[in-house]
């Protein structure tokens, strides 16, 4: 991000910092504080774990003495430590919201109704947030988003995450004037629908990672909500339930994503979409009706046009978190949005028949995988985000395999705050 080195060096030698609360000290966690403590002008100064030992770990591994280090519960005892300069692990994800020494909060716990409550304590107590969490942003963001505008703090996909590359990607082809027809980013394994902790359990230990989050990858649930919240950020649809995700090199997709009666796949420009074969980068197909601009992009070998692709071949996840939280501590501007409201919708579909009285498990589990649909389609369906499923959600009716669960075919056995936020939202308030 053009200038942000400079600018934090600045506060730095200034004396000021940019105090991070972190809640979730898994991967991506432990990622965010060792970067962040190589930056000059910012500090993880607490960080919350169910097992507050991973949190310690973390500050550890990133070079921190345990002597720096508070473990504690208490919202006193927690600011007067970072005051002193200590940091803070704490078991307690709400007190980190509470603490009078954090300016931005992110949350790092990939769990859907966990995220709802981090983020909505964080704008309440008037503190920016950053999620890494866009199983939340997609079910609830939009109200978050106007909760935190109204509160004058900015709630913030993160820099490195797909959905804000992709941003990257549309923002600087939407400022250069240029159309784009198609946003997307790579998949790194080949759809399986079927994919749940069972069948991800030997590859999850190979790689260090939890079975449940592989599957949700595996399945193409994660690749769904990436993209529907580029969808919420842009205004962009899927072109058919699922998107295309057609199987391709770099070099193929301009000429792939134009319009059928072009030789393309596409039945409508402003698409959102993936590809099996660019994986892990993101990209933005263009065009432009200037014939000055073809001749200058033929030139600076961009390829024949009359589409051209923009290819990031890298994303950094919460190692490039920290560009978000300067981002919205400097300039109270967010990498990514749900600018355009609900325009999309990653629903629930059965991942194997479900029967009455069967209760759903989460994201990444065994009864459903998510599919990204326009928000028209989720309404006229009456389908369940994925975003809401858990043990809390019951069948009260059979639905066989791949049909869409709707909410028609459920009850909420109990009502965690992310399905109450849901209903808050959904009744406009």
């Amino acid at each position: 991000m053009l200038g942000m080195n400079r600018r934090l060096r600045e506060l730095a030698k200034k004396g000021g910092l940019i105090r991070v609360g972190l809640i979730g000290a898994g991967q991506m966690g432990r990622g965010l504080i060792s970067q962040i403590e190589g930056m000059a002008g910012m500090k993880v100064v607490a960080a919350a774990d169910i097992f507050p030992e991973n949190a310690k770990l973390a500050y550890l591994k990133a070079g921190l003495s345990e002597t720096m280090i508070t473990e504690t519960n208490e919202l006193e005892r927690a600011d007067k430590a970072i005051a002193s300069g200590q940091v803070v692990v704490t078991q307690d994800a709400d007190l980190v919201a509470h603490l009078e020494m954090v300016d931005v909060l992110v949350d790092a716990t990939g769990i859907p109704d966990v995220g709802a409550k981090i983020a909505w304590n964080a704008i309440m107590n008037k503190k920016h947030v950053v999620m890494l969490n866009v199983e939340a942003d997609v079910t609830i963001g939009p109200l978050l988003d106007k909760l935190a505008r109204g509160n004058g703090v900015v709630y913030s996909g993160s820099a490195g995450d797909e959905p804000g590359a992709v941003m990257e990607l549309y923002d600087f082809a939407d400022a250069l004037g240029f159309e784009v027809v198609a946003l997307g980013k790579g998949k790194n394994n080949p759809l399986n629908l079927a994919a749940n902790p069972d069948t991800a359990r030997e590859e999850a230990k190979r790689k260090g990672a939890s079975p449940k989050m592989l599957a949700s990858f595996q399945d193409g649930t994660k690749t769904m909500v990436e993209m529907t919240a580029v969808a919420n950020a842009t205004g962009f649809l899927p072109d058919v339930p699922g998107m295309h995700g057609p199987k391709a090199a770099l070099a193929e997709l301009p000429s792939l994503f134009s319009l059928k009666e072009c030789g393309g796949i596409l039945g409508r420009k402003q698409v959102v979409d993936y590809v099996d074969g660019v994986a892990p980068g993101v990209f933005a197909v263009i065009t432009t009706d200037k014939p000055e601009v073809h001749a200058e992009m033929k030139y600076l070998k961009m390829g024949d046009g009359p589409h051209y692709v923009l290819y990031r071949p890298y994303h950094l996840t919460s190692l490039e978190t920290p560009l978000t939280i300067a981002r919205a501590y400097f300039d109270g501007q967010p990498t990514i949005a749900p600018y355009c409201g609900l325009v999309a919708e990653t629903v629930a579909v059965a991942k194997r028949p479900l029967a009455a009285g069967e209760a759903l498990d989460g994201i990444g589990g065994f009864t459903a995988y998510g599919r990204i649909v326009s928000a028209a389609q989720k309404k006229e369906r009456n389908a369940l985000p994925i975003g809401l499923i858990g043990p809390h959600v019951r069948m009260t009716r059979p639905v066989a395999q791949g049909e869409v669960i709707t909410y028609d075919d459920i009850e909420f056995t109990d009502q965690p705050f992310i399905v109450a936020l849901r209903n808050m939202m959904d009744r406009g308030l």
